[in-house]
């Protein structure tokens, strides 16, 4: 058993509206050799989330803020290269919170680790599609939208790697969908997983644009709304839902890099009146779908009735411009870094 080298990322400073590349550090460091109940590992894939941005501000949160000057974590994949524990072999693939690195040595519990299943997906799969944003569509949708057959759903966000598998999966339910997308490419993109209704919302132009092209597409209003983006969409879905209409509030990155708080939805009141239910969620709350979800996954994929599309950048130089671009409108499906 030897040690490694890895090269990896630190928050060198807290970004102050959208993060820029001054706000990283890249190091080189020693991975040591594994001891008792240790795991060496080398990841292969990494990736970058909306939610980082987040942690990258210093106030409590469902997670701990990331610290300056400690290495970054997120979703990694990758393969044992040592072992020192009992349940893990050299050779066995792996997902952990590790990321931003190219190896590390810990104690699975330490980093989330755990063995990936053998469902017949690439590597990178299992931090998309068949990952922590998918397993939030999934969940998201079915549990806390209640999706329903010919339901008529409506999905901001929908060319990245939660919204698009939303749409997906509100299809293969035999609900229509509408789904909201930034740009010619991204719309066709969604326009090809098989909805709808596809609405720019580049060409809408804010709420009174959304607001009329929703009610074009969806003339008895929405039954089911799936929150990526928030801002003028979630008030347009309030405006145009249907009594009892239930909002599955994912995140909302048209506000993840506001220097000042954002107003709510003007019309919030109609929440009232037409007894919407709105509910925020976190996927780790949910991990009890998963056995459930891989499975249905790997059916749908397999089948051809649900494909994904990933955007990657090469190497661990490139992991904040991967990052910075989630918030430019960069990636189509899943953006991800491939690290070997």
């Amino acid at each position: 058993m030897t040690s490694l080298d890895s090269k990896e990322w630190a928050l060198k400073s807290r970004p102050v509206g959208m993060p820029q590349p001054s706000d990283f550090e890249m190091r080189e460091v020693p991975v040591p050799a594994p001891e008792e109940g240790e795991i060496q590992v080398r990841n292969s894939w990494m990736s970058v989330d909306p939610y980082m941005r987040g942690r990258m501000i210093d106030r409590e949160s469902y997670v701990p803020p990331f610290q300056i000057g400690e290495t970054l974590q997120g979703g990694a994949v990758g393969r044992v290269t040592a072992s020192r524990h009992p349940d893990y072999e050299e050779g066995d693939l792996v997902s952990s919170m590790a990321g931003w690195r190219e190896a590390w040595t810990a104690k699975p519990e330490s980093v989330a680790a755990r063995k990936l299943p053998e469902a017949g997906l690439p590597e990178e799969a299992f931090l998309g599609v068949a990952g922590m944003p998918g397993l939030t569509a999934y969940a998201g949708i079915l549990r806390i939208g209640e999706l329903k057959e010919g339901d008529t759903v409506f999905v901001s966000g929908a060319a990245g790697a939660v919204g698009s598998v939303v749409c997906q999966i509100a299809k293969i339910r035999n609900c229509t969908v509408i789904g909201s997308a930034g740009g010619p490419e991204k719309c066709d993109f969604v326009n090809s997983l098989g909805v709808d209704h596809v609405i720019d919302y580049k060409q809408a132009g804010g709420f009174d644009g959304l607001v009329a092209a929703l009610r074009e597409a969806a003339p008895k209003g929405i039954d089911v709304y799936f929150d990526n983006v928030g801002g003028d969409h979630l008030a347009a879905a309030i405006e145009v839902a249907r009594p009892f209409a239930r909002m599955a509030i994912c995140g909302m990155i048209s506000q993840y890099n506001n220097t000042q708080p954002a107003p709510g939805p003007h019309n919030i009141i109609m929440v009232v009146g037409k007894q919407l239910k709105l509910q925020g969620f976190i996927v780790s709350s949910h991990t009890d779908m998963q056995p459930q979800f891989v499975s249905d996954m790997a059916s749908w994929i397999s089948s051809g009735q649900l494909k994904y599309e990933e955007t990657v950048r090469e190497g661990i130089e490139n992991a904040p411009e991967a990052f910075i671009g989630l918030f430019e409108g960069a990636n189509k499906g899943k953006m991800l870094v491939r690290l070997s």
